[in-house]
């Protein structure tokens, strides 16, 4: 397994695709309400890209016909944006975003309420988003890959959620998709030892019911096999000398990832 190390250069130009990913993102979960629909929202990740220079990562790769993710309720990942998915009051919304700026691409995602949500669902939303923070904090050099994933694993199922098994994180750079693999379950100690200039995708999905997905027959929008909720938390990590980098986010974000 070849795992592409990045120098400060680099990460810095990573960083720089970080911000426009963390920045559209955050004005788009201002435009979540009742009534917009998922099309509108791609039609702005889209937009947002071109005024900054940058390309939207996911728009035609291996296929995918939008720029955004968009996925509700018992979607996990991956679902296309359309006119007619219409957002409504109490649903929850995944969106999964990625730009490729000078070369180098960013990559992030969060699940947000529609409106006000039921109390299980903002719980679902609150435990996957502090999985991701426990998984953050494993990204520091002489740690292993797999601490990462028990810490996600761990601490969904503590508080009785389960992790998706068929989709997993993974290192980025020049491309959207390097090795390795992370999945978002497993035991620690397991793995590559993690390196300073790594960069990771971490992006725990986490169901409300059991952990069994299927695609639906659009060939890319995954759902729970019960048809429990499920939420989605991404960022794009270094591993650094100073402990984890989110290159996702601006340098002085405090708190919580999201």
């Amino acid at each position: 397994m070849a795992i592409v190390r990045k120098d400060k250069r680099e990460l810095e130009k990573m960083h720089k695709a970080g911000l426009l990913v963390w920045g559209a993102l955050q004005e788009l979960r201002k435009l979540v309400r009742p009534g917009v629909t998922t099309k509108d929202l791609d039609a702005f990740a889209e937009r947002y890209s071109a005024e900054h220079d940058a390309r939207p990562a996911f728009k035609g790769y291996m296929g995918y016909p939008g720029s955004l993710c968009t996925s509700i309720n018992q979607e996990v990942v991956h679902g296309i944006p359309s006119l007619k998915r219409v957002l409504k009051e109490g649903d929850i919304l995944s969106m999964d975003f990625g730009v490729e700026l000078d070369g180098y691409y960013g990559d992030a995602a969060l699940t947000v309420p529609v409106g006000t949500i039921k109390p299980e669902r903002e719980k679902l939303l609150r435990v996957t988003r502090e999985s991701l923070d426990q998984a953050i904090d494993k990204v520091r050099p002489g740690n292993r890959l797999s601490d990462i994933s028990a810490a996600v694993q761990g601490w969904v199922e503590k508080n009785g959620f389960s992790v998706v098994r068929e989709f997993v994180g993974h290192g980025i750079g020049t491309k959207m998709h390097e090795e390795p693999q992370l999945p978002n379950y497993g035991e620690a100690g397991q793995g590559p030892r993690l390196l300073e200039g790594m960069v990771l995708a971490i992006e725990p999905m986490v169901n409300s019911g059991g952990p069994g997905v299927r695609v639906l027959e659009d060939k890319w929008t995954a759902v729970t096999t019960d048809g429990s909720d499920s939420a989605h938390f991404e960022h794009t990590v270094a591993v650094t000398s100073n402990g984890p980098w989110v290159l996702t986010r601006p340098r002085e974000a405090q708190g919580p990832c999201w």
